[in-house]
């Protein structure tokens, strides 16, 4: 029974994003997160720390910030495979994995993350639908971002 509440703090999320552009293109963006807040709305802030590290804050639509620091744990542009540890409001790890599909490029977005920020912790299990509609229209946003920073080369 321990168990339950712990399972309420944890997700797992999975994206795919087709996006017409070469799979180095889309990969050199996405490895330059300090200039996500310029193409994704709900990335607010990405300061750099050191070179494998850095704070990152994230809004959506419910009013509430998440802060992390990020520590880049794999980056291979042979496979197209960028991960990060994450610990802070959310403890655990996000993968961008990017290639070639049709002519133009599919990025997965893969996360496992347990919430940890407390405020949020108390509101996991009346919380839980509306945290996951809210990771859900984070994910088109950046999408769109993403394909309209691309557009512009």
């Amino acid at each position: 029974m321990k168990a339950w509440p712990h399972v309420l703090h944890r997700y797992r999320f999975r994206s795919e994003w087709l996006l017409p552009a070469p799979p180095l293109a889309v990969f050199a963006v996405l490895e330059d997160a300090e200039t996500y807040p310029q193409w994704w709305p709900q990335v607010r802030r990405v300061t750099r720390v050191d070179g494998r590290s850095g704070t990152a804050s994230f809004r959506s639509l419910l009013p509430y910030v998440l802060t992390v620091t990020a520590t880049e744990t794999r980056r291979d542009p042979g496979t197209g495979v960028l991960e990060i540890a994450m610990r802070g409001d959310l403890e655990g790890f996000a993968r961008w994995t990017v290639g070639a599909a049709g002519r133009g490029t599919c990025a997965v977005f893969e996360q496992e993350v347990e919430l940890r920020k407390p405020s949020l912790r108390r509101l996991a299990l009346p919380g839980r639908p509306f945290f996951l509609a809210n990771h859900t229209l984070m994910m088109r946003a950046g999408r769109r971002g993403l394909a309209s920073r691309l557009a512009r080369g």
